[in-house]
């Protein structure tokens, strides 16, 4: 690596989510001084040793306004000169008003962030590069008469954005899945007026699939992969078990090509389903940020919050794109979830597909472990964010 390292001094926001503990740990381990924010008072993020602080500040989704005004004032309390958002609605917030000069935001101009964003303009794009999508079409706006088109049941129903423009700040929709068409007019339903464009595609079942990148100025600094091996919801969400995978030559390149026609620069997570049947990657969405299952790449050797510092900060890191194959990572909590829905619902109410493992299989392999896996929150060295997740989920319970 050409240049000699300066320490920074970071402001992580969203401490609330597993990407901001990753982060920490990360840049903390190589002795930069990190600081958390969050809508919460104690965070998960805050509660680890490499944190230097935490403090509150407003939600982006609800005050977006207000959460900037609070990024300000720690940014000048804690003199940062960088800032990492976390969340789609951060991001989105802090690359639509930047922070006073001198602080680094290491992500792409606004419009960049808000096209990379949409789902449909991805899609299309990937699609006039050979990148296989899924059938599907999209309703600009609430449809008069429902119909599905030409497109076979099951479908998958969602918003063109994950994070939507409402007044005064954000809401986010649930993706809704649709056996038939009854069902996918009742979806339709469901959604406020704000949600649309929304896309209807068909369901693609098959084990999802993440191939990360960090690209700056042109340039491929970083790239891992990873798959699903468990989910929240368990038809298709965040993961909550998942495992390094080798990259796969042309999905790689592929993925690089896309990001490259959206002018990315940054970190960003190419999510692609795996079908089932024929085994064909069909790309999902780019998720133009730090994902969930961070700590997976750092366990398996790639260091994305490290390298992305050296980056920012005008260093040339050497190229990483080998890594431990086979390395897993366990959301213990997340986890926990997953198996109280599959306990709970049936499969048909999950819209899980008929191979899914049963529910005894799903108890089973929730108590299996082996000596590869490794949990996101609980490490020997920084124990206090699995306590303090760990109080947060029984605190209902205890009535604390």
């Amino acid at each position: 690596m050409a240049g000699h390292r300066r320490m920074a001094t970071v402001l992580t926001t969203d401490g609330h989510q597993r990407a901001a503990l990753a982060i920490v740990r990360s840049l903390g381990m190589r002795g930069h001084r990190v600081y958390v924010c969050s809508t919460r008072q104690r965070s998960l993020a805050g509660a680890s040793r490499y944190a230097r602080g935490e403090a509150a500040i407003p939600d982006p989704m609800r005050d977006p306004a207000g959460f900037r005004r609070g990024i300000e004032q720690l940014l000048r309390r804690w003199n940062a000169d960088v800032l990492i958002p976390v969340t789609d609605a951060a991001l989105l917030s802090v690359s639509s008003d930047p922070p006073r000069d001198g602080v680094v935001v290491p992500f792409p101009p606004s419009h960049i962030v808000r096209a990379t964003a949409d789902k449909a303009l991805v899609l299309a794009t990937a699609a006039t590069l050979g990148i296989p999508v899924p059938r599907q079409f999209v309703l600009a706006r609430p449809p008069a008469q429902v119909t599905a088109g030409d497109l076979r049941f099951p479908l998958v129903v969602k918003p063109t954005r994950s994070v939507t423009a409402v007044d005064h700040g954000y809401r986010q929709f649930r993706v809704a899945h649709a056996p038939d068409l009854a069902s996918l007019e009742r979806a339709l339903e469901r959604f406020a007026p704000q949600a649309y464009p929304v896309l209807v595609q068909e369901r693609i079942a098959g084990a999802g699939m993440g191939v990360s990148f960090l690209i700056w100025d042109g340039k491929l600094v970083a790239a891992f992969a990873h798959r699903r091996l468990r989910e929240k919801p368990p038809a298709g969400g965040v993961s909550v078990y998942c495992e390094s995978v080798a990259l796969d030559p042309a999905v790689m390149e592929a993925s690089r090509k896309l990001l490259h026609a959206l002018g990315w620069r940054g970190v960003a997570m190419v999510e692609y389903r795996c079908e089932a049947r024929t085994g064909t990657p069909y790309l999902m969405e780019v998720n133009g940020r730090f994902w969930g299952s961070l700590q997976l790449a750092l366990d398996a050797g790639v260091d994305f919050p490290g390298l992305l510092l050296d980056a920012a900060q005008g260093r040339r890191p050497s190229s990483v794109t080998e890594y431990t194959v086979g390395a897993r990572s366990r959301w213990l909590w997340g986890d926990v979830d997953h198996l109280v829905l599959r306990l709970a619902r049936s499969g048909g109410a999950l819209a899980l597909g008929a191979d899914a493992p049963s529910r005894w299989t799903a108890l089973r392999d929730f108590f299996r472990l082996t000596p590869r896996d490794r949990f996101e929150a609980l490490q020997a060295r920084d124990w206090r964010p699995f306590w303090r997740e760990t109080i947060d989920r029984l605190r209902p319970w205890g009535g604390g």
